[in-house]
């Protein structure tokens, strides 16, 4: 019989709400790494399944597609079936994806595969958010959402590492079975610290389909429409107006339903309002960033995997030192001044990977990464707690859930107008990522330099929304 909540509080006291944030840690870093750690092998991929830049892409932009739309459902399935149930279920088929990934016969198979990791882990990222907001105090939330980060971080700082490496020595199919150490730890935990009577359990009325349903439509059809921006433009055109039209329909079912998938109420407080602007801007940054680079090094400065992954390692653990500092500070500082300091600098490196050359040195390329990743230590945990703060008990779940929701689309976008935009550039220098000659060399790095001077106007731009947030509610 599963242990109850009031048992397991008696048993661990005051450790408990550190031993759930520890098990919720754990099963994001699972999700993150499975989202992170494919990029390094994007080119691998390419030639084993003879893919294009266009289609290549899809291996990542799907995971996030499908991530970004199965976290809206987060707060109905933890009030349907309890935090234990819903985060088993996603470990579960979290797991299934990286095992059936990992024997793939074609691309098609691939690709499901991922959009199956995809939807456990958008199920999994809101969670954590969701538990430290209900189950810390104000004065400790900050500490708390720093020590979860710092865990956080270290997936996407280890994956493209032990991702570059495992390619080399196993080929791609590797990468898809390191999730599964991870999901098994995180079912033992589940066992031992999640009780059976979760407090976020409740009243859950019917899913809000007709709106996941337009949310999805809409999501689909600008994705699509992006990428077919480099084939037929009416198509492109009538994919873009249709998503448009769905988002605005979106909009107004989600303010007359009685129970929404989104609640509306959520814009009315000023803070939360421009946090989710700032997600967006900052999703499409930072995760067209993440796949941005590892293709740079690997496609314009002919770097192994294991190299082109281990130039992220020392920004990683600078990063999951940086991010328990952030968090701290987030309980002492306005949080618009410190999202606006990282986002300050994630511009800054981005534009210092803009200024790229042939000759430019590995050990420079590591630094200006450093640069970004204490940024994004500022960013992490303010993000959350400023725009969540102030907002009513009540609508935490759904708020936590609609700020990841607006960071991963705005991520899922963010790859794909980078994808537009670095395959656009590369026409415009008359070059290709498979071209040898040095001169092409050359011209690829200039158009990889235009692309990541397109990710920090993109972070630059979020600034302005961040310095709005504050923590005040607007009638």
């Amino acid at each position: 019989m599963p242990p109850t909540l009031e048992e397991l509080r008696e048993r661990y006291g005051s450790r408990y709400k550190w031993l759930v944030l520890l098990t919720v840690m754990i099963g994001t870093m699972a999700s993150i790494l499975s989202s992170t750690i494919v990029n390094v092998a994007v080119p691998d991929l390419s030639r084993h399944f003879t893919l294009g830049q266009d289609r290549a892409q899809w291996v990542s932009a799907a995971f996030m597609l499908a991530m970004t739309l199965s976290m809206l459902t987060t707060p109905w399935l933890l009030l349907r079936f309890g935090l234990r149930r819903t985060y088993t279920g996603a470990i579960l088929i979290l797991l299934t994806g990286g095992v059936i990934g990992g024997f793939s016969v074609n691309y098609p198979m691939l690709l499901a595969m991922r959009v199956v990791e995809g939807l456990a882990s958008g199920i999994l990222q809101p969670i954590p958010a969701i538990v430290i907001l209900r189950a810390f105090g104000t004065g400790e939330q900050g500490k708390a959402m720093g020590i979860f980060g710092f865990g956080v971080v270290l997936a996407p700082a280890l994956g493209p590492s032990v991702g570059g490496f495992l390619v080399e020595q196993f080929g791609w199919r590797s990468i898809f079975f390191v999730v599964v150490p991870f999901c098994l730890l995180v079912l033992v935990l589940i066992r031992r610290f999640l009780s059976v009577n979760s407090p976020m359990m409740g009243d859950a009325k019917r899913l809000d389909w007709k709106g996941l349903l337009l949310a999805g439509v809409c999501t689909i059809s600008i994705m699509n429409g992006l990428v077919q921006l480099h084939g037929d433009k009416l198509q492109a055109a009538g994919l873009l107006a249709l998503g448009l039209a769905c988002f605005v329909g979106f909009i107004m079912y989600q303010l007359r339903a009685e129970q929404p998938l989104m609640n509306m109420e959520l814009f009315g407080y000023r803070q939360f309002a421009m946090g989710a602007l700032v997600a967006f801007i900052y999703g499409m940054g930072l995760f067209g960033s993440t796949y941005l680079l590892p293709v740079y090094m690997q496609m314009a400065l002919h770097y192994s995997p294991s190299r082109a992954g281990l130039i992220l390692l020392p920004a990683g653990i600078v990063l999951a030192v940086a991010i328990p500092l952030a968090g701290r500070l987030a309980d002492r500082y306005p949080a618009n001044v410190l999202v606006s300091i990282g986002l300050g600098l994630l511009a800054l490196s981005f534009g210092l990977m803009a200024m790229g050359a042939p000759g430019t040195g590995y050990f420079t390329l590591m630094a200006w990464a450093v640069i970004g990743r204490i940024g994004l230590g500022f960013v992490l945990p303010a993000l959350s707690l400023g725009a969540m703060r102030g907002v009513d008990a009540d609508l935490i779940a759904q708020g936590a859930s609609t700020i990841n929701f607006l960071r991963q689309l705005g991520g899922a976008i963010g790859v794909s107008l980078v994808g537009i935009v670095l395959e656009w550039r590369l026409a415009v220098h008359q070059t290709g990522l498979a071209a040898g000659q040095d001169g092409n060399m050359a011209n690829r790095i200039h158009a990889f330099d235009d692309t990541f001077l397109f990710v920090a106007a993109i972070c630059a731009t979020a600034v302005v929304a961040a310095w709005r947030m504050r923590a005040r509610q607007v009638a």
